[in-house]
């Protein structure tokens, strides 16, 4: 409400002021007679607002702030059409005005048989803007010097009236100067019309001078009286360093308030406040919540968040640290993060790293061999096509452990996904596959099932094992780029479904009548691939940091482990220790 009564003090001024320069007011009307203006009328860049009465009173603000374009090559007259970018403020100050019109209308005892009046133009905060806006407020916008003008037409009243009667009652007095620069302009161009200006907000000392700017009178203290405030609050505090014509105008304000002029100027009184009467300042590492429903002095201080921090006193928002740093324990500072991960350099990353090149050495040596071999009844016996293409992703899956040790990246968490998905599930799918051929094998050696071996040909087994693979494939980059988390979730979710079944079928075909039975080591293999991908889920949930990183290297090399030993060792052995073993017979032998 404070503002509120200040600008009903306005209205006051305003209208003593009027008794005071003698206007003459009545039933007859003051009658001023107004030159046309150059250029474009105003109510066409302008409307503004208006309201009837004995008295008008002028009014300039800022109700928008973003002006049009002007076309400043002076081949033609200037077109101030209208600005856009409401101003709040400013419209507040409107509302303030019709308020004291309004307030001092309603109380007969301040103005006894005079209705006062007021109208308003947006000067859009430019220096053209108020220039303009303030000759027609004392010109009245009448289209001419004469008093020939029509009368309106019956029944139209307010601006439509005086519009159509050719301009409006020109004003004793103009409320505007929203700066101390348009309080000098508007005070030295209306000084020569013996028209007051009187301002709200300009504050420069240099308009006391009532020399230079005899018309000049404003409602907000003087910056003189800020500096000799702010010294006597450096003084209070044990500060050492910080870093017409209203002379007559003397009444009291419903507050119990003395109002007065001093040259130009109204008495400054501050009230120094050395800490809110609600709520003490929220320190540092702390951000301002507003109570609802309440002033806002009250508010509560809430705590940062993690990754954010607040460094000065009453902050209303936190600030988020850059992505490599922290907020440390105060949130008051960015710290650089601390680094977690398994690095190449630390004992349990090279042991990690190296049982992976050791992996895929075996590995290629079991590779080697085969192919050295190929043309053996035990390789050729065992599908070596599959065998080759089970060796080849067991030693992808060795090797991409190495994509989890070093420092996380984008890319690399990416990889991590798309590698560990594409190796294991072709190892998988080639187990699965030659699970498969095993049954077809011997079911089509009985009566009647002769032709179930042509849908398990070489083509057949090469695109079962691409099918398989392929659905994971597409799967593994469009939820990588989704979330790391779902996406491991479903790689090893499918992983594992493929690994149930080929247990399950490798269990039905690990009593078949041979004296080398693939299914049986199958069956081994599965099993130790399930165990240690059961332990693993609890394992990587309640390992912090890099080791849950090491459990998971560990989970693949042991699960690629497996395989390799279970599947592989026992032909090689056959192969290089017991080659008598290795022959057709032998193998048919039950």
């Amino acid at each position: 409400m404070s503002w509120l009564v200040s600008r009903l003090l306005i209205g006051w001024l305003v209208v003593m002021a009027c008794r005071d320069v003698g206007l003459r007011v009545g039933p007859e009307g003051a009658q001023t007679s107004a030159c046309s203006r150059w250029g474009s009328p105003t109510d066409e860049s302008n409307r503004g607002l208006f309201q009837e009465g004995d008295v008008v009173i002028g009014g300039l603000f800022n109700i928008h702030y973003i002006p049009s374009v002007i076309d400043l090559r002076f081949h033609r007259p200037p077109l101030l059409t209208p600005c856009t970018g409401l101003e709040i403020e400013s419209l507040k100050y409107v509302y303030a005005m019709e308020f004291a019109v309004a307030e001092i209308n309603s109380n007969p005892s301040i103005l006894p048989g005079v209705r006062l009046s007021y109208r308003i133009l947006d000067s859009c905060g430019r220096h053209p803007w108020a220039m303009q806006g303030a000759f027609s407020l004392v010109g009245g916008d009448s289209r001419s010097c004469t008093s020939t003008d029509k009368p309106p037409r019956p029944g139209a009243t307010g601006e439509t009236a005086a519009r159509e009667s050719g301009g409006f009652p020109a004003v004793p007095v103009v409320i505007g100067g929203a700066s101390s620069t348009t309080g000098i302009i508007l005070s030295r161009t209306l000084a020569p019309l013996s028209v007051p200006v009187i301002s709200y907000l300009a504050s420069c000392p240099c308009l006391s001078n009532r020399l230079q700017y005899p018309n000049f009178f404003r409602t907000i203290p003087s910056d003189v009286y800020q500096a000799k405030t702010m010294a006597r609050l450096a003084i209070q505090n044990h500060w050492t360093w910080l870093s017409e014509h209203l002379n007559k105008v003397n009444f009291i304000t419903p507050q119990g308030e003395r109002f007065f002029f001093q040259g130009a100027d109204i008495p400054a009184v501050y009230d120094l406040v050395p800490e809110s009467v609600c709520s003490a300042a929220c320190p540092p590492g702390t951000r301002v919540a507003s109570r609802k429903g309440k002033p806002v002095c009250c508010f509560d201080c809430v705590q940062c968040a993690e990754g954010e921090v607040s460094n000065e006193t009453g902050s209303l928002q936190c600030q988020q640290c850059a992505l490599d740093f922290w907020s440390n324990e105060e949130h008051t500072a960015c710290i650089p993060r601390i680094v977690d991960f398994l690095s190449f350099d630390e004992t349990m990353g090279i042991t990690l790293a190296t049982a992976s090149v050791s992996g895929a050495v075996v590995t290629a040596a079991v590779f080697v061999i085969f192919l050295c071999y190929r043309q053996t009844p035990l390789v050729r016996a065992n599908n070596s096509e599959l065998s080759f293409l089970l060796l080849l992703s067991l030693k992808l899956c060795f090797l991409c452990t190495l994509v989890f040790i070093g420092r996380p990246s984008v890319w690399s968490c990416c990889l991590q996904q798309a590698a560990f998905g594409i190796s294991f599930v072709l190892c998988i799918s080639c187990l699965l596959v030659k699970t498969i051929v095993v049954l077809a094998a011997f079911r089509s050696a009985q009566p009647g099932a002769g032709a179930l071996m042509k849908w398990f040909g070489p083509g057949q087994q090469r695109g079962s094992v691409c099918l398989i693979s392929s659905i994971q494939g597409s799967k593994v980059n469009l939820e990588c780029a989704m979330s790391s988390v779902v996406g491991f979730a479903v790689v090893l979710g499918y992983i594992g479904f493929l690994a149930c079944l080929c247990l399950l079928l490798a269990f039905l075909a690990r009593k078949l009548p041979d004296n080398f039975n693939e299914a049986k080591f199958i069956t081994f293999s599965m099993l130790i691939f399930c165990a240690v991908w059961v332990a693993f889920v609890p394992a990587y949930v309640s390992s912090p940091g890099k080791y849950s990183v090491a459990v998971e290297i560990f989970a693949i090399l042991a699960s690629s482990y497996g395989l390799l030993l279970c599947i592989f060792a026992p032909k090689c052995f056959i192969i290089l220790l017991r080659p008598e073993r290795n022959t057709k017979k032998h193998l048919m032998a039950r």
